[in-house]
């Protein structure tokens, strides 16, 4: 029997994922007559985590939706800031750890595997923990028990991080958060870290940060400069309500991690 068509055209933000013979306007699509839209969809290549809104001859429709012949469809990208059913808390894959870094200076709640754990892992710590995954893998996107997902478009650590800013507009709190585990941190008076530190942070920092979790300890040390001018244009650009920079709310502004090596539960992530 012969296939029924459609008509499908992309959204500009969403032509990356499908063949260049569909980027132009409209194209011909031939479907079974039973697959939903979210299916005829996802099988050419977009991940339905980066579709914002579908139109049926006009209309809005929904991913469960079956096409019907000659009808003309188009394909919204996911409109920005993207709102969640909960708190916006990230988990990024294995090859997203600068990311992840950057995202845990600017207090954001960023979980992260620094082994590959597999996608059936990853998407099922992502629907038990409520977390946005983020990935630039597109077959992991696909999952269907994802909680929610992005995909990461650029290969750049900032470009990926303006681009999740921009996207979910989490809250920010710099100097928060632990680096290393994603723990938040404490004020931390110097007799209580002495035992983490090397001499010469002893005798030049007097104020520090501690992990609440994995105990690594912080102090605004050589990279501090650096680190500060990523969280000052993060800040300046999505720190606040319409666009009002947000004071960072650490508690130390401290920066950089203990010389020695941090205790054995500092390998976990969070």
């Amino acid at each position: 029997m012969e296939r029924s068509e459609i008509r499908i055209e992309f959204d500009p933000a969403l032509q990356l994922f499908v063949n260049v013979r569909r980027r132009a306007g409209r194209s011909a699509v031939k479907t079974d007559g039973t697959s939903t839209l979210g299916h005829v969809v996802e099988s050419l290549g977009v991940p339905l985590t980066e579709v914002g809104g579908l139109v049926v001859d006009g209309a809005p429709a929904g991913t469960a939706h079956v096409p019907s012949p000659g009808e003309q469809v188009t394909v919204l990208a996911v409109a920005r800031p993207q709102r969640l059913a909960g708190p916006p808390r990230f988990l990024l894959d294995v090859h997203l750890g600068t990311l992840a870094r950057r995202l845990r200076l600017l207090g954001v709640d960023a979980a992260y595997e620094s082994v590959d754990i597999g996608d059936p892992a990853l998407a099922a710590r992502s629907a038990a923990e409520q977390r946005v995954l983020l990935s630039r893998d597109r077959g992991l996107l696909h999952r269907r028990e994802l909680w929610a997902g992005a995909y990461v478009y650029s290969h750049r650590p900032a470009d990926q991080l303006r681009d999740v800013l921009s996207r979910f507009a989490p809250p920010l709190a710099p100097w928060t958060r632990c680096t290393a585990c994603n723990g938040t941190l404490r004020e931390a008076a110097k007799t209580s870290v002495l035992e983490h530190l090397e001499d010469g942070t002893e005798r030049s920092y007097d104020v520090f940060a501690q992990c609440t979790e994995c105990e690594q300890v912080y102090w605004r040390g050589a990279h501090h400069e650096q680190l500060s001018g990523i969280v000052a244009e993060a800040v300046a650009e999505f720190g606040g309500p319409d666009g009002r920079p947000a004071a960072p709310a650490g508690p130390l502004h401290t920066s950089v991690a203990a010389q020695r090596p941090a205790p054995a539960s500092a390998g976990r992530t969070r």
